[in-house]
């Protein structure tokens, strides 16, 4: 879960503003709400998609702390590189709808994707 502390990154503020919106109005699309927060990030479906120009090693390190997160929140988002394009897919395990997890999955990547962009 992230917290609203600086040391949680970035994204974490736009984290808990997505969870507030998720879980406070009726009747609204709150995954549109929260994409509008994922510069970058489209629906397809019922999968959320971004796809990254980034070197190989950047994929690596940015692979290795998308698995860190995910694995905490008990999801498997799709990964691969093609082209010199790191491509990200994250879809419900259940393939029902995208739930809140992802979303969050979705700004934790972005976080860790200005990490490692940043780093140098």
């Amino acid at each position: 879960m992230a917290t609203i502390w600086p040391q949680a990154g970035n994204d974490a503020l736009e984290v808990w503003h997505m969870r507030a919106l998720w879980g406070s109005r009726a009747g609204r699309d709150y995954l549109s709400d929260a994409l509008t927060l994922l510069a970058g990030w489209t629906r397809e479906g019922r999968q959320i998609k971004r796809t990254l120009v980034i070197d190989d090693s950047q994929h690596a390190a940015l692979t290795e702390r998308i698995k860190v997160v995910a694995d905490a929140l008990h999801l498997q988002p799709e990964i691969r590189r093609l082209d010199g394009r790191t491509q990200i897919r994250l879809s419900p395990r259940d393939g029902d709808t995208i739930t809140e997890g992802e979303v969050t999955l979705a700004a934790r990547i972005e976080d860790a994707y200005r990490t490692v962009t940043s780093a140098g």
